[in-house]
């Protein structure tokens, strides 16, 4: 599997999902500028196992209540596409059909439709955590 996260056909579905959206900000035109050769650098650093995660950026926004956001370097989210682009599969075979956080397809506006039908359908409701 660490041979098809390396893979270049990876690195570069990786690098078109991590810069959806975001080819205006200039951490990503700047590695596009130089894309081949940024990509074959990371494939070089990840088949030696030399590749180190780089700093991340703290800020804090307002959405609708203050929380800070960490972000990785545009390099670093190109690697984290390349795994999840392997590892996703994988786990999405695993999940149960009423799981929507952070799934392709499914989302908060799914999750609520589906809230609203058992709602409908049922009129009792058990809240509890699963530790």
């Amino acid at each position: 599997m660490y041979t098809e996260l390396c893979s270049w056909d990876n690195l570069l579905l990786a690098y078109r999902r991590a810069a959806k959206g975001k080819r205006g900000h200039p951490n990503v035109a700047a590695f596009e500028y130089r894309l081949e050769d940024n990509l074959f650098q990371l494939q070089e650093e990840l088949l030696a196992h030399t590749y180190r995660p780089g700093e991340y950026v703290s800020f804090y926004i307002h959405d609708p209540k203050r929380r800070l956001i960490s972000a990785a370097p545009f390099r670093d989210r190109v690697v984290h596409h390349a795994l999840c682009n392997l590892i996703e599969p994988v786990f999405e075979r695993t999940f149960i059909e009423d799981s929507y956080a952070n799934r392709v397809g499914k989302g908060t506006h799914r999750a609520l439709d589906r809230c609203t039908a058992f709602a409908r359908r049922y009129r009792y409701a058990l809240q509890c955590d699963v530790e």
